[in-house]
């Protein structure tokens, strides 16, 4: 076995239990309606390619479902294996695209970019929260926990989102990283692509139920008269896109911070180290 091959061999059950973990508190713990089960799945996808990130996220997914004992097993992650592989192709496509690597930019059009780029994430954060923490009630309704386990959610849900709101503006305006920018919009990217593939499976697998803090959204709008299909779809689209912005933004973070001959030791390594 090529020492290339070996590491990434052991990359995967790394990135697969940091998907469960996180994940497993995010979802049935925090009861936040974000995922955050994906961010050791970007990670092997943007280090070692589209096909160790479709085999990460897809094994993450299976595990989770059919092989943890409860009160560990996520039943309803299984079908949902076909997201997971999907986003771990688009991070190793973005590794191969080299967008994790730092670039950092002083010139003014790299401020007005960073400017942009925090507009769009104030606006998804805005959005999610809104929407999702309207209604107490919807909260107990649909995820079975009473008043004080949706007031516990809410404060877990800001404090996530203020520490993610402080990278952000660390890496886009401290650091002046355009780097970071393009891992945002890698984030939006797959946030979108993943909403479109979950949406059937939410839909007409589950019926609009799958047990995460998402649930509450799908009821907002199935109350508000949209199609199953369609609550299914805007949920994801709700919820995804900000997730998937958070996983991104943090594993640039944690690439760029590794030692370069770590990082170089990969298949993508190279195109994630900053030149010069």
């Amino acid at each position: 076995m090529s020492p290339g091959l070996g590491r990434t061999v052991v990359l995967i059950p790394v990135a697969v239990a940091l998907n469960i973990a996180l994940g497993s508190t995010v979802q049935q713990v925090l009861r936040l309606p974000i995922y955050m089960d994906s961010l050791g799945t970007v990670l092997a996808g943007v280090l070692a390619g589209p096909l160790v990130g479709m085999a990460t996220g897809a094994m993450t997914n299976l595990i989770w479902a059919y092989v943890l004992p409860a009160p560990l097993a996520a039943p309803t992650a299984g079908p949902f294996a076909i997201t997971a592989a999907v986003i771990g192709l688009l991070a190793g496509a973005w590794g191969r695209l080299g967008l994790f690597r730092p670039r950092p930019a002083r010139d003014l059009r790299s401020l007005g970019a960073a400017l942009g780029a925090a507009v769009v994430v104030a606006a998804a954060v805005a959005y999610t929260f809104s929407r999702a923490y309207a209604s107490p009630r919807a909260f107990t309704t649909n995820t079975g926990f009473d008043v004080r386990a949706f007031a516990g959610s809410e404060v877990a849900f800001a404090i996530v989102i203020a520490v993610f709101a402080a990278l952000a503006a660390w890496a886009l305006f401290v650091r002046r990283d355009a780097g970071a920018m393009l891992a945002l919009a890698a984030g939006l990217a797959t946030g979108l692509v993943a909403a479109l593939v979950s949406a059937p499976i939410a839909a007409f697998v589950f019926g609009g139920v799958t047990g995460f803090g998402g649930d509450l959204v799908i009821a907002a709008f199935r109350a508000a008269g949209a199609s199953l299909y369609q609550a299914t779809l805007e949920q994801g689209l709700l919820s995804d896109p900000l997730d998937k912005m958070i996983v991104c933004l943090l594993a640039f973070l944690v690439l760029s911070g590794l030692p370069r001959r770590v990082v170089a030791r990969f298949p993508n390594g190279e195109r994630l180290i900053e030149s010069g």
